[in-house]
């Protein structure tokens, strides 16, 4: 992700948040399209339309415009709250199963996972992210112990973990569809929970 300051030819880029919002969606494009070898700032400033020296003054590396660009990816899920800890569990991960299908977000994060192997500071915010989307799940699974539908015993993390990790193993190891009886069968068998 190596690139000089130099100015390129474009046009600056407007001020205001529609200009940051549109070089922040051309870096995930990039990273989208060409990973993280052709993630410079060249690439996202001629996706963008704009000129590399401003995007330097707004970002100085590209590491830093990486981190950005993947922050916008997060939009947290709602966190439901029907008093059945297994439809609450399902209402979840039905939503980040749909982001897992239906948008970019694979192959953003794979690419991101690379680029976090090589640079603590992507690491970081990789973890960051990871804590962010796996909150409401821990909220979720909270509230059901508290209501003593779970064991006060259980170990919230480790019940995340056993109910995502068969979805990216999957979607991101074994390449192999995930069955539409795949959630009701993790939460079942991690939570000892029937389906509400």
């Amino acid at each position: 992700m190596a690139d000089g300051p130099a100015a390129g030819a474009r046009q600056p880029i407007s001020r205001g948040a529609g200009a940051r919002r549109r070089v922040l969606e051309a870096a995930l494009q990039v990273l989208e399209e060409h990973g993280l070898p052709g993630f410079t700032m060249e690439a996202v400033a001629r996706r963008a339309a704009a000129s590399k020296a401003t995007l330097y003054r707004h970002w100085p590396t590209p590491g830093a415009l990486l981190i950005d660009a993947m922050d916008t990816t997060f939009r947290p899920f709602p966190v439901p709250d029907t008093g059945h800890v297994s439809t609450d569990i399902a209402e979840v991960l039905t939503a980040f199963l749909f982001v897992l299908e239906h948008t970019p977000f694979p192959r953003l994060l794979a690419a991101f996972i690379d680029a976090a192997e090589r640079d603590p500071t992507l690491a970081a915010m990789h973890a960051d992210l990871t804590r962010r989307r796996r909150e409401p799940l821990l909220v979720a699974l909270t509230r059901a112990r508290d209501r003593g539908q779970l064991p006060a015993h259980l170990d919230l993390e480790l019940a995340i973990d056993l109910l995502t990790a068969p979805l990216f193993y999957r979607r991101f190891i074994a390449h192999r569809p995930i069955p539409p009886t795949l959630l009701t069968d993790l939460i079942t068998h991690v939570l000892r929970a029937p389906p509400a």
